[in-house]
């Protein structure tokens, strides 16, 4: 059922879902484990009524209520859409909260609003996992051959057309020359945690969501918003970002200990500000999207040129 957000309770529904992640956050902060390491098996949470992707801080959030419960289904959707697909959900079953956002009301606006020419706001459901219905089931299709998974990931980083130097000590973008910078891949090793081919895509895919937002591309500037902690948000957001695309193509992320120098950062600035991770998954989103876009713009001048 959709809820309305006003006053307090908008704080609220800020406060809550960021409280989630938090929590999420610290209780990974020993092993550098963060809510969306190891994700591929679960993918992009979706819908199966509208067939959608949940987005943003929706898929965070989903994705840590996944874990937390143990669900192995990545369909959510709320108690009226199960039962139009002759589903019930389970007496007792506890919905997971999503957010969106929806034109005002004339009636909904504030002075302050009109100020500011708010044109939406913001509104929250529940959903309930695939898990905790009876009368559904998914027509799931096999999982790939990790070989196809990475062919597609080697399609995708060519698609993009961006310049990158291998050879490097260290990853890292260049926003003044708009290069990304790589060790070899050779360089990378298998660990307990994951594959040496994935911690490479993993990283790569991190550093082009640098890439996308420089000026020319998205123009990405989290100073206004965050001052002194921008690049601290920034790489919230290349995780981030790197996690829905490695999600995407079935790609594991996993845990680092190069992680521990902005932990401490992120939960500080998560703190402060309650809107800090809406703001840092939807410019994740952002990224992801768009280099999916330059991909798809790739595939499509590919097939005119055929």
């Amino acid at each position: 059922m959709l809820q309305k957000t006003s006053g307090n309770s908008k704080t609220d529904i800020y406060t809550k879902i960021t409280n989630e992640i938090i929590s999420a956050i610290e209780n990974g902060a020993a092993d550098f484990e963060m809510p969306w390491h190891r994700q591929a098996e679960a993918g992009l949470p979706r819908n199966p009524v509208t067939k959608k992707l949940y987005r943003g801080v929706n898929t965070l959030a989903l994705w840590i209520i996944r874990r937390k419960a143990g669900f192995a289904s990545s369909y959510w959707a709320s108690y009226l859409q199960w039962k139009s697909l002759g589903a019930q959900v389970r007496h007792g079953e506890k919905g997971a909260t999503i957010v969106f956002y929806q034109r005002k009301e004339e009636d909904e606006d504030t002075e302050e609003d009109k100020q500011n020419q708010t044109k939406a706001v913001i509104r929250y459901s529940h959903v309930f996992n695939a898990d905790q219905v009876d009368g559904w089931t998914a027509t799931e299709a096999s999982g790939e051959a990790n070989h196809q998974k990475f062919s597609k990931a080697v399609y995708f980083i060519n698609s993009l057309q961006s310049e990158i130097r291998h050879g490097s000590d260290t990853a890292y973008y260049s926003p003044v020359l708009d290069c990304i910078f790589m060790p070899n891949q050779s360089a990378f090793r298998d660990t307990k945690s994951g594959s040496a081919v994935e911690g490479y895509y993993a990283v790569l895919f991190h550093e082009h969501v640098h890439w996308s937002g420089h000026p020319s591309r998205l123009n990405r500037d989290l100073l206004g918003r965050f001052g002194s902690s921008a690049y601290a948000m920034e790489e919230l957001v290349a995780e981030l970002g790197a996690s829905f695309l490695c999600a995407t193509l079935g790609i594991n992320t996993y845990p680092r200990s190069d992680h521990a120098s902005y932990i401490a950062s992120w939960l500080q600035v998560l703190k402060e500000h309650k809107t800090a991770i809406f703001a840092a998954s939807s410019a994740a989103s952002a990224a992801s999207l768009y280099l999916e876009s330059l991909v798809t713009e790739s595939s499509m001048e590919k097939t005119a040129n055929v």
